[in-house]
């Protein structure tokens, strides 16, 4: 059978359809998800679960497109089922590696998509311009796609607290990536009772925002306590019935985050065994998303070899040769440009990270006296592809007390 029409009939002629979680998306004035929603919510688990690594999208990303069409303008429920589908497809192009092209459906997605959506897309599209590198300050909030059509009168209030939740938390991520820490707290502290009720209405990912800040910030324990609410409500999540989120900001992406960026909190609380555990669980995590050399494992393979650094250091020991092995790897899944080529002054993606693992690679080699020109080298590119706005290369580098960590956030590839 056509994989389109067998989506379909799935959906349709079950007699007990598997429905979506209903604080996931929008449902109709009875409360339930209409027979449009189910259909989409079959047809994007189809696609979705179906673009796995090694694994072609065309035929995933024909199911989508063709429900889209034929779902537009129709009756009740039409206008979240397409919704539901753009964003479906935003992320089908992302894991395909077309992140521009994947921009370009979240911004059509703003055009058609109800309010819930809309913020679903915004929030994915900061999600890949910070991933890109890009510059973008904190009052990028498009009011007429964003803000203002939170207010529809068809969206709850609770809801649309919830919602503007979403945009905040990622502008508070964007500040604190500016290095405005200060503006990035106005930002969250609006947030924290929301974020409090972590696993309601689609609130993960803004958590771990959250989270995050107050692990930048040096607020150990509290940044502690989220973590394990957000990881905790994550494990609960079906997140094959999640349709409102898109790209790097789904709940497979805030999961691997979580777990990153908990480990990387153990690993600065000096809690090494505990750190390992977390990092070892994001490192297979990410070899089971996206493959074993896809950018992300390079990501937590780094996070990996800067906990072995604080180890050594703390524990009065040495591990300059699994701190190198993990170093090579990283920068090889990351596709690092040559140090003698022109690359760094390019755009570069996941240069926060590379940029990283090289400078950490570089204090390897120059405290070994057969490899010092090697590491200058080495530190001399580092230093010229750092752009972080917070954190000097030296103070990422040095980690000497929890007044200002670094960072790596997984979703978007930088370091906070």
């Amino acid at each position: 059978m056509n994989p389109i029409r067998s989506a379909l009939a799935r959906a349709l002629l079950s007699p007990k359809p598997r429905p979506p979680r209903a604080r996931h998306y929008a449902t109709s004035a009875t409360g339930g998800a209409t027979q449009p929603e189910s259909v989409a919510a079959e047809m994007v688990r189809y696609a979705l679960g179906g673009a796995r690594p090694g694994s072609s999208p065309d035929e995933a990303m024909r199911i989508l497109e063709q429900g889209a069409s034929n779902l537009q303008g129709g009756g009740e429920g039409c206008g979240e089922a397409v919704g539901m589908l753009m964003l479906a497809m935003s992320t089908l192009l992302y894991r395909s590696g077309r992140r521009q092209e994947a921009m370009e459906k979240l911004k059509a997605t703003n055009q058609v998509a109800p309010a819930a959506f809309r913020v679903a897309a915004w929030e994915a599209t900061m999600g890949l311009c910070m991933e890109a590198g890009q510059v973008i300050n904190t009052s990028v909030s498009p009011d007429d796609l964003v803000d203002l059509s939170i207010k529809d009168d068809n969206i709850k209030w609770s809801d649309q607290g919830h919602l503007k939740c979403r945009v905040n938390t990622i502008k508070g991520l964007i500040a604190l990536l500016n290095g405005e820490t200060e503006s990035a707290q106005l930002f969250f502290d609006g947030c924290k009772d929301l974020c409090a009720g972590v696993g309601n209405k689609q609130t993960e990912n803004a958590v771990l925002s959250y989270c995050e800040y107050l692990h930048c910030v040096g607020d150990f324990p509290l940044a502690t306590q989220m973590y394990e609410r957000v990881l905790e409500a994550l494990t609960m999540e079906d997140m094959s019935g999640n349709f409102l989120a898109a790209c790097n900001m789904v709940p497979e992406e805030v999961s691997l985050g979580a777990t990153c960026s908990y480990g990387q909190l153990l690993s600065h609380s000096g809690k090494f065994s505990e750190a390992e555990d977390y990092l070892t669980r994001a490192l297979k995590k990410a070899e089971d998303q996206f493959g074993a050399n896809h950018p992300k494992v390079g990501i937590v393979l780094t996070c990996v070899a800067r906990m072995y650094k604080l180890k050594a250091k703390a524990e009065g020991s040495s591990s300059i040769m699994v701190q190198e092995g993990l170093y090579r790897k990283a920068l090889e899944v990351l596709r690092a440009p040559a140090i003698n080529s022109e690359g760094v002054s390019k755009q570069m993606d996941w240069r926060d990270i590379i940029s990283l693992a090289r400078g950490e690679y570089a204090e390897l080699l120059l405290i070994q006296s057969n490899r010092k020109a090697e590491g200058e080298r080495m530190k001399e590119w580092a230093e010229h592809a750092w752009r972080n706005s917070r954190l000097t290369l030296a103070q990422a580098l040095e980690f000497s007390g929890p007044s200002k960590p670094t960072v790596v956030d997984t979703r978007i590839g930088r370091v906070m």
